[in-house]
């Protein structure tokens, strides 16, 4: 597994059948409208395999509708989503999860009456369903495998503690760690860095790109300081539109996203 950040290929710069190879998922002429409102208005947008990807812009400029559009949780108005090259545009978001999107909110959504070990015993790919989560019991190599996870992310200690009793750090990271013990292979994260201190948020960063090479990885952020320390390409969104591409240091030098984001 490699950190580096690879050069960012925008869509537009590749031939159609190679969008569909190249991209993990690949929205072409997608819109979303709500009551008359165009939401989201996207000619071409795709995430390679593996690959970190972060999604910036001002409040209402479409960043949690592309994501709903890409979990299967709002349908496109218009438009096609390709899947590993298929067309998944009609599917639900519990199909979506199944073809492999794990989606963290912003607010992390836990069992708070169960202890760290239990939520992360949910999260085991093969308690997907009711009899192996009333009857099921956790294997070594699972056993082992949820002590790694709670080790990387600081929570060893932490096991038998009833999840409603952690900070709102912990309950992040407990949150990006069920995802991964489900394997997906598309990560959606929605503000990482939200409410935690600058020690958590350094730990949420180093967590997202040792992630990455793993899994593709895209993350909503608006603290601008944490997106630099993940070092990857980085996706503007404006009033529903990509208005540009790149990496940091080419998005902050863009005249058009200063004006419409970063200067305000």
């Amino acid at each position: 597994m490699t950190n580096s950040r690879p050069k960012l290929v925008r869509p537009v710069e590749l031939t159609r059948d190679n969008r569909l190879k190249s991209f993990l998922i690949y929205l072409e002429d997608i819109t979303v409208v709500f009551d008359g409102f165009k939401a989201l208005d996207i000619d071409l947008f795709g995430i390679y395999y593996n690959e970190l990807r972060v999604i910036i812009g001002p409040n209402g400029a479409g960043k949690t509708t592309l994501c709903d559009v890409v979990s299967g949780k709002t349908h496109r108005s218009s438009g096609n989503v390709f899947w590993r090259g298929n067309e998944v545009a009609t599917l639900r978001d519990t199909e979506m999860a199944r073809l492999g999107i794990g989606r963290k909110f912003q607010t992390p959504t836990l069992f708070d009456s169960l202890s760290v070990y239990e939520n992360l015993e949910l999260a085991l790919p093969r308690r997907h369903n009711l009899f192996q989560n009333l009857w099921g019991k956790t294997n070594s190599d699972e056993h082992d495998r949820i002590h790694e996870i709670l080790r990387r992310v600081h929570l060893g200690g932490y096991k038998t503690v009833p999840a409603k009793f952690l900070s709102h750090g912990q309950r992040q990271c407990l949150e990006i760690s069920m995802l991964i013990l489900a394997e997906p292979e598309l990560l959606l994260v929605d503000e990482p860095a939200a409410g935690l201190s600058d020690d958590e948020t350094a730990l949420m960063a180093d967590l997202l790109l040792e992630l990455r090479g793993q899994h593709a990885i895209i993350v909503i952020e608006h603290d601008m300081e944490f997106v630099r320390r993940l070092d990857a390409g980085v996706t503007v969104l404006n009033e529903g539109k990509i208005m540009a591409e790149g990496s940091m240091e080419e998005i902050q030098a863009n005249p058009d996203v200063v004006e419409a984001y970063l200067g305000r």
